[in-house]
């Protein structure tokens, strides 16, 4: 059996419907908004994060009643159901990948509760034992671009990797300096995010120092252009896609086979699509890792379970919420998480 059609037929009791709106700065400067959707039944919660990253479409569900899902359901039922809501309530939102990522928060509350009510963890559910995760820590080097903060981290923790996001104005310096540490295991060029603050400008230049300065390490959504594509074709075993990444289809249309693939669970909106797309990774030998999305609470967990279950080892961009708290203090967990014994849920 897959994994889906492992829950699918899960069954789950939904009483009521909660909303839970949580904040907090980040290390990347900005302010970090999420709504978490709590489903409860049998005396039980289950939760799941809606992270759309516009503040605005959080602002819009004040006032808005709890979405109708009351009643006994099958996973795959409940899916179905929440093709026929509208999670917006007639507000749009600025973003249509938004849509996804509230689905996924209410269909991964619906899975933790079923879970609960069966006093399972979603490991015992699958029959996989989840693994210790490696994870990476992803950071932005600022502006002027700097390494004092990969640096510093090194120096409490020289195991730790990192997760890094390229730009024209990193320096000479930056990529000698971070070369040397042989700590960057993934470089994300953000070639397909357009009119976002994130946009990094498809450079030839800034691509040819990457793939020459880091020549084991994995390069994420490089933009193929006139100018890009002849540097980025020949490197696809090592190219990942994460922004462009919906489901199989998408990987399909891809100008090229990659060679791995950032799971961001959020980006999928069904368990469905998800689980249908890591099976097709596995059989098409593509790697996987997890990705990251500045989750504020059971978020965060079920991006550390998913990999714990299916790509444990890989370079996963799930580090603990820590090294996001731009108050946070050492001493900071290290890598890998060792996941809980005793978990039920979508529990790590």
């Amino acid at each position: 059996m897959s994994h889906y059609e492992r829950i699918a037929d899960l069954s789950v009791t939904i009483e009521s419907v909660a909303r839970r709106r949580r904040t907090a700065d980040t290390t990347s400067g900005f302010e970090r908004t999420t709504t978490e959707y709590r489903l409860s039944g049998d005396g039980l919660v289950g939760r799941g994060e809606d992270v759309t990253y516009e503040t605005a479409d959080h602002d819009a569900l004040a006032g808005t009643d709890p979405i109708d899902v009351e009643g006994e359901w099958t996973i795959d039922e409940l899916s179905d159901r929440l093709d026929e809501i509208d999670l917006f309530h007639g507000n749009p939102p600025e973003n249509e990948a938004a849509r996804n990522y509230r689905r996924w928060a209410v269909e991964s509350a619906a899975l933790d509760l079923a879970l609960r009510q069966q006093e399972e963890s979603l490991g015992e559910r699958l029959g996989v034992d989840p693994e210790p995760v490696r994870f990476v820590v992803s950071t932005r080097l600022g502006d002027p671009p700097s390494t004092e903060r990969v640096e510093a981290l090194l120096a409490r923790n020289p195991d730790l990797e990192f997760k890094l996001d390229p730009t024209p104005e990193w320096p000479e310096a930056a990529f000698e300096t971070l070369r040397e540490t042989d700590a960057v295991r993934v470089l994300d060029l953000k070639g397909w995010y357009e009119g976002t603050e994130i946009d990094v400008e498809p450079d030839p230049e800034l691509y040819r120092d990457v793939f020459a300065a880091f020549p084991g390490a994995v390069v994420e959504d490089p933009a193929f252009t006139p100018a890009t594509s002849a540097l980025v074709e020949p490197q696809a075993d090592r190219l990942s896609f994460d922004y462009p990444i919906d489901g199989v289809e998408s990987l399909k249309s891809l100008p090229v086979e990659p060679g791995w693939c950032n799971v961001k669970p959020s980006r999928f909106g069904t368990l469905e699509s998800l689980f249908e797309t890591i099976s097709y990774c596995e059989r098409n030998g593509i790697e996987l890792y997890g990705g990251g999305q500045f989750e504020l609470a059971s978020g965060r967990t079920a991006i550390q379970t998913l990999a714990a279950l299916c790509y444990p080892d890989g370079p996963n961009d799930v580090a603990p919420r820590a090294y996001n708290d731009p108050d946070g203090e050492p001493p900071y967990p290290k890598s890998p998480l060792r996941p809980s014994r005793d978990a039920v849920g979508f529990e790590f």
